[in-house]
């Protein structure tokens, strides 16, 4: 567990390794995503394209950007809201 002291401003400091296991460097744009009821989990938003590559599988699959925009709205819904998994019980 790593801890931080939240300043007079309202900043934080991530600590180091915190920093380097999220690949974050200075500049880098991070979220805030509501998990539940005082709890957030941190997503670092920026990227390079270099780590993007091979992310997205080829495909020669047309679709019609309706449909391309109604996914898009589906996995960032799923995202922010994940559909707790039902475990089986044997």
């Amino acid at each position: 567990m790593a801890v931080t002291i939240l300043t007079s401003k309202g900043q934080i400091t991530i600590p180091q390794k915190i920093r380097n296991d999220m690949g974050l460097t200075a500049g880098d744009r991070i979220a805030f995503v509501r998990m539940a009821e005082g709890h957030y989990s941190l997503v670092p938003l920026t990227r390079s394209i270099k780590s993007l590559k091979g992310i997205v599988p080829v495909s020669n699959r047309m679709v019609s950007i309706d449909y391309m925009q109604e996914a898009i709205a589906a996995a960032a819904t799923e995202a922010v809201h994940p559909v707790p998994s039902v475990s089986k019980q044997a």
